[in-house]
C-alpha cells in the first residue's frame, strides 16, 4: 500500500526534508516534490538534504536523489517554484493520497489547505519548528488544540475565518532556542 501511495511534499528544508526521508524510507514510492530554492552551505547543519555535495543544487533535484538512493525505483515528480495561490494550477495534486505542507508563508499554507479540502486529500501542516531542540516536544495535533505556537496562533485564527472545523498540524511548545557560537565573552 505504501509503495503505491503518492505523497506531495511542499517545502524541502529543514522539516520538509527530514519528512520526505522518513517517507521514503518507511516505503512510500510515488512523491511529488515541490520548493523553490537551491541548496546553500547555511543548509548543511539542518537540512537533511543539504551536505558539501548538494550545495548549490536545486532542493528538489537534491532530495530527488536521495530519494533514489533509498529507493531507486521511487515515482518522483519535481515542481522548482514557490507554491502560491497564482501557480498552484502548474502542480497537479490529483493522484495524491496526502500532502505534507512544510513551507513558512501563511497565505500558501492557507492556498494549498483550501486545495486539499476541495480535492479531499488529507493534509498535514507544520507550525513554527524552527529552533526547537526537543524532539519530544513535537505534537501531532488539530490546529484548534495549539498553544505557545506564534505561526498556530496565526492559522487558527485564518481558519476559524475560512470556517474550516479541523487542521492537522505538528507543532511544539518549546521556545526557540538561540544558541550562540563563537562567543566573545570571557565564559568557557
Amino acid at each position: 500500500k505504501l509503495n503505491n501511495s503518492r505523497v506531495a511534499v511542499i517545502g524541502l528544508g529543514g522539516v520538509g526534508g527530514g519528512a520526505l526521508e522518513a517517507l521514503a524510507r518507511a516505503g512510500v514510492g510515488k512523491f511529488t516534490l515541490v520548493d523553490f530554492d537551491s541548496v546553500s552551505e547555511s543548509n548543511i547543519n539542518r537540512q537533511i538534504i543539504a551536505d558539501t555535495s548538494t550545495v548549490g543544487k536545486l532542493k528538489t533535484d537534491a532530495a530527488r536523489e536521495r530519494i533514489i538512493r533509498i529507493n531507486p525505483d521511487a515515482e518522483i515528480i519535481t515542481h522548482n517554484l514557490f507554491y502560491c495561490e497564482e501557480n498552484a494550477s502548474e502542480v497537479d495534486f490529483s493522484d495524491a493520497d496526502y500532502i505534507v505542507d512544510a513551507i513558512d508563508s501563511v497565505k500558501s499554507k492557507i492556498s494549498i489547505i483550501l486545495r486539499a479540502k476541495r480535492e479531499n486529500i488529507q493534509v498535514i501542516s507544520c507550525m513554527g519548528t524552527g529552533n526547537r531542540v526537543d524532539a519530544l516536544g513535537f505534537e501531532i495535533t488539530d490546529i484548534y488544540k495549539t498553544s505557545g505556537c506564534p505561526l498556530a496562533r496565526v492559522m487558527r485564527r485564518e481558519m476559524k475565518k475560512l470556517g474550516i472545523e479541523k487542521l492537522k498540524c505538528v507543532y511544539s511548545e518549546e521556545e526557540p532556542c538561540s544558541l550562540k557560537f563563537g562567543s566573545t565573552d570571557d565564559e568557557p
